[in-house]
């Protein structure tokens, strides 16, 4: 079993008990099989297919014409659905695979994407955000590995949402500096505030994470 922070047990065997879990290929097999048979046409499956869609629109947006409040108000409904679709899950009882897969993934590509956007913008140095997207990659890779060795995936525990938290108001606040804003004396502050708090509970939960993935894999090879 995986444990998070605070000591409390995340990500363990998928079998819901002490008993070895189930490993190797025919384990990665069923996961994808799972999640081809979940329900896919759902209400909130249907915001976080069109958070992702906006992505591309977004980068445009920011890269092309320099439309920042247009790109702007892209990043505000990104925030609104990602909170809506939750909602929507609990409240209809519509929770999926799929929607486990599409929301965090929505996500990390608005996180990337903004991060891609500032570096050529020249808004944030290019070493700040290799960083945060490293941090991404190196996850990612890992959670295969997790499938692998029967487990799933840690949960998110309070570091990374407030990591999230922080940066989705970094990134507007951000943008809202970039042209001529009245209160701009005010808000440049906040904003490299938030950045600098949001980049460094990021890191640090990519950590965190990559601690428990390694404690999974120590665990596994201990009981085979």
């Amino acid at each position: 079993m995986v444990q998070d922070a605070d000591g409390a047990t995340t990500g363990s065997a998928p079998n819901g008990d002490d008993r070895p879990p189930e490993q190797g290929i025919d384990r990665l097999k069923e996961v994808a099989a799972d999640v081809w048979r979940d329900p896919w046409w759902t209400l909130p499956n249907a915001l976080s297919a069109l958070r992702l869609a906006g992505v591309p629109a977004f980068l445009w947006l920011l890269l092309g014409p320099h439309w920042d409040l247009l790109a702007l108000l892209v990043l505000v409904l990104s925030g609104l659905t990602d909170w809506l679709d939750g909602k929507l899950a609990r409240w209809l009882g519509q929770y999926s695979r799929v929607g486990q897969l599409l929301d965090p993934a929505a996500d990390r590509l608005y996180i990337v994407a903004t991060l891609v956007a500032f570096v050529l913008r020249g808004v944030i140095p290019w070493w700040a955000a290799a960083a945060l997207v490293g941090r991404d990659v190196v996850l990612t890779l890992c959670l295969p590995v997790l499938r692998y060795h029967g487990y799933e995936p840690p949960e998110v525990h309070y570091l990374g949402k407030a990591a999230t938290f922080c940066l989705m108001y970094a990134f507007p606040l951000l943008l809202l500096v970039q042209g001529d804003f009245a209160l701009d004396w005010l808000a440049r502050p906040v904003a490299y505030a938030f950045t600098c708090w949001g980049g460094a509970l990021y890191l640090w939960a990519g950590v965190l994470y990559l601690g428990q993935v390694i404690s999974a894999v120590r665990s596994s090879w201990v009981r085979s």
